[in-house]
């Protein structure tokens, strides 16, 4: 009996080439892809100019370097939105994932088809061979849509730009009610952010439980559109600095924004990977909400960087659902660590100081629970 061959899928990428490769014209844009997926694209694509966009400096660093490393040439450009590109493209590439956020995607086919040219093709691939998603979401933004038979497990998708559109930001504004006696606040939020549309409960119960006083400069790490740290100015004052650091360019860009909003009159927003360039020992609190993807990565990252950021008396805050993964991570940098259970979170709190008691770290529990 004769053993049938396990059939295997091409990436996204290698299936536009197969598929439309006579569409290709340069210059060429890709949308937020993997190194995995970039690399044989470029190897077997007919010479031509290449962009490489990223919303997020960490995989516009990741590919800029393996780039180098393999001897593939493309620009790789990180900005808040693709539409800050120049309206010079040819085409427009774009391998959805699989998961991910639904605004997000639509985000990123609307500002393509401000990236174009005249005439220029737009090409989305998808893990799906039956996609219902894009065919409707493309008709509305491009029109005519052609949906090319792959014989793959994946479907890939092109139009046309054909006359012109207004520009369309996708964005929610959502309210926060502020300490006693201080306003509400009102944040705005975009796809592609850290809880798009509404503040997340983590953040919440870290800003419940943390001790800050008048006057102190906090570091917001792993901003994300800033409300840790716009909320911990309502108990600082006029007299603190609040720092917001992320490698997402239209967080910062939305921090800015909010900040601006909500009367911060001293605060400084940085683009890093790895927060280098931030002064030593500048901070009396760090707080930190990190993601969970990464293996604690990230986190691992924040902890480390924030021990040296933090004045002799500094405090560090972190919330996670993960505390035996990460609480190892800060006792190791910072020694003893004290640890709160809140809203279903755990923060946990250390000095760069030493052991202290919990009560100097932790609001009272009155105005926690």
């Amino acid at each position: 009996m004769a053993l049938r061959k396990k059939k295997v899928s091409l990436s996204l990428l290698s299936q536009v080439l197969k598929t439309v490769g006579d569409k290709l014209r340069g210059p060429l844009a890709v949308i937020l892809s993997t190194p995995g997926e970039v690399f044989p694209f470029l190897a077997d694509l007919p010479r031509m100019a290449v962009t490489c966009y990223e919303m997020d400096l960490y995989p516009a660093q990741r590919l800029c370097e393996e780039l180098a490393a393999i001897g593939l040439e493309a620009d790789v450009v990180a900005a808040a939105d693709l539409w800050d590109l120049p309206a010079e493209f040819q085409t427009v590439v774009y391998p959805a994932p699989k998961g991910g956020e639904r605004e997000l995607k639509i985000d990123m086919v609307e500002q393509a088809y401000h990236v174009l040219r005249p005439r220029g093709n737009f090409i989305v691939a998808t893990p799906f061979q039956s996609d219902q998603f894009f065919p409707r979401l493309l008709k509305k933004t491009f029109g005519r849509v052609h949906m090319p038979n792959t014989g793959d497990s994946n479907s890939i998708l092109w139009c046309t730009r054909e006359g012109d559109r207004a520009r369309r930001r996708h964005e929610i504004t959502f309210q926060v009610r502020g300490e006693e006696g201080q306003p509400s606040l009102r944040f705005l939020s975009r796809p592609g952010v850290f809880t798009y549309g509404r503040m997340d409960e983590g953040a919440r119960a870290l800003l419940e439980a943390v001790v800050l006083n008048p006057g102190e400069n906090v570091l917001d790490v792993g901003c994300g559109c800033g409300t840790n740290g716009i909320m911990a100015a309502q108990r600082t004052g006029a007299d603190s600095t609040i720092t917001f650091v992320d490698s997402n360019l239209r967080a910062l860009a939305l921090t800015g924004l909010n900040a601006q909003a909500n009367g911060l009159l001293s605060y400084k927003t940085v683009a890093t990977v790895t927060m280098e360039g931030l002064p030593a020992k500048n901070f009396d609190v760090a707080l930190a909400n990190p993601p969970y993807f990464a293996h604690a990565a990230i986190a691992k990252l924040f902890i480390q960087r924030s021990r040296g950021l933090l004045k002799a008396s500094g405090r560090f805050y972190l919330v996670t659902k993960q505390p035996k993964e990460l609480a190892p991570m800060v006792v190791e940098s910072f020694g003893h660590t004290d640890a709160l259970m809140h809203r279903g979170y755990t923060i946990l709190a250390a000095r760069v100081a030493g052991p202290v008691q919990a009560a100097s770290l932790f609001r009272i529990a009155t105005e926690v629970v």
